[in-house]
């Protein structure tokens, strides 16, 4: 199956929909900022993980949640930072 990572200005998104073109993913979400695919889940784990290691759970995990889940998108979850002491 092939997956999109959106990115917005407020949150960064992975969905299964498939759209023709990332003007149709612009036209979807207002906030748009960019977007890269559509990937194979293979490569989206393969970016995701490389690029961003404080995703959590980690990159398998959610694209299996969103594999797995009715709806078409889900938002990307991060550790929290750790307060300052």
């Amino acid at each position: 199956m092939q997956l999109h990572i959106i990115y917005t200005e407020t949150a960064m998104l992975l969905s299964k929909r498939n759209y023709a073109s990332w003007l149709d993913i612009q036209d979807e979400y207002r906030s748009y900022k960019a977007s890269l695919g559509p990937w194979e889940q293979d490569e989206v784990a393969e970016y995701l993980s490389a690029e961003y290691s404080a995703l959590s759970p980690p990159a398998k995990e959610q694209i299996a949640t969103l594999l797995s889940a009715s709806s078409e998108t889900i938002e990307l979850t991060f550790r929290r930072p750790l307060p300052a002491a």
